[in-house]
């Protein structure tokens, strides 16, 4: 057999061993993974409609890593307080945290815009356009955690030991709300604003410190409020936002694989994946409160309900002063979000 021969015989063969090789260097590599088991808090009670969701996105993220990024969920304040969990992301008590940035009134002024009352019509749709709009905020105003995603809740409502249809009603009344914007609101109408975390609300409405609270209708049940609110204004006031975020530390050490795999869970189209099943979950909370003969749920007329729209307009200016002072652009930041709302359908 000449040289030549076997050269054009050889070297197609080397070349077939080498990438052989090489790929089964590159599956090597890729299965050496580090194993990383991940901390997931979320302070809702174990039975709460979110946790199926949590989890159901870690299995996903598991999956998508061949098992390398495992997690233990831990409901219920485990780890910490609610208030506390931006800050347990951050200092890395937990990887992942579920968050209401509304726990902590100035911190977050331009994630409060999807706090402000009758912008958000529906939970589905409402995360999707959150989430969205938020994406170009997130990096600057939460530069402490790696940003995952945001998401809203089912629109709520006010819910009180007595029977409330005009907003001047509100005057000398204690009301738990539900975010710091809500709370300006309760300021504005003259209200006092009682402060707690959504699992101790029960009980400071049970002690009288409280004489009402904002608060979706499925939780309303689920945490209690029913056995010490009797009336039920049927009127979408507001949506609270949220964020999932994780640990900038523990992103950073994951491997290129893992690294891609979380971005992959941390869209917009998981942000309403994971809304999804709790929005479900308050809207159907409704009518089992209409249903219950001991409950009182009302509707407002439309004089009624645009008495409060011009009621709570002021807290649009508050809010907007909030936002200068970190040299944003309300009109911009307010105009985006609108923008996004209808695009996804979920405005009112």
């Amino acid at each position: 057999m000449s040289s030549t021969t076997f050269q054009r015989l050889a070297l197609p063969l080397l070349s077939t061993l080498l990438m052989s090789v090489g790929l089964g260097l590159s599956g090597q590599a890729q299965a050496q993974d580090k194993a990383v088991n991940l901390k997931f808090s979320s302070w809702v009670p174990g039975q709460h409609a979110l946790n199926p969701s949590l989890k159901a996105w870690g299995d996903s993220l598991k999956a998508a890593t061949d098992g390398s990024l495992n997690f233990t969920l831990f409901p219920a304040e485990q780890l910490g307080k609610a208030v506390d969990h931006y800050d347990m992301a951050k200092d890395g008590i937990t990887d992942f945290a579920y968050v209401n940035p509304g726990y902590q009134p100035g911190r977050f002024p331009v994630f409060a815009a999807a706090s402000l009352p009758f912008l958000i019509a529906n939970g589905k749709g409402g995360s999707a356009a959150v989430d969205a709009w938020y994406r170009a905020y997130a990096a600057k105003e939460m530069k402490d955690v790696h940003y995952c995603f945001a998401f809203v809740h089912d629109p709520g409502a006010l819910h009180a030991k007595k029977k409330i249809v005009s907003p001047d009603e509100l005057k000398g009344m204690k009301i738990r709300p539900a975010t710091s914007v809500v709370g300006q609101m309760v300021t504005q109408l003259g209200g006092t604003n009682v402060q707690s975390s959504a699992p101790e609300a029960r009980e400071i409405l049970e002690r009288g410190v409280a004489d009402g609270i904002t608060f979706p209708w499925g939780s309303i049940l689920l945490f209690g409020i029913d056995k010490v609110t009797k009336f039920h204004m049927d009127m979408p006031l507001y949506a609270t936002p949220f964020v999932w975020v994780m640990n900038k530390s523990r992103y950073e050490g994951l491997s290129p694989k893992q690294k891609a795999a979380v971005d992959a869970h941390c869209t917009t189209e998981w942000a309403e994946k994971v809304a999804t099943p709790w929005a479900d979950y308050e809207a159907a909370g409704r009518s089992k409160m209409a249903a219950m003969s001991d409950h009182t749920v009302y509707k407002l007329t439309p004089e009624q309900t645009e008495a409060w729209r011009k009621a709570v307009a002021p807290v649009f200016s508050t809010w907007a002063e909030d936002v200068k002072k970190r040299g944003e652009n309300p009109d911009a930041i307010l105009k985006s979000l609108k923008d996004s709302l209808s695009k996804y359908k979920s405005g009112m």
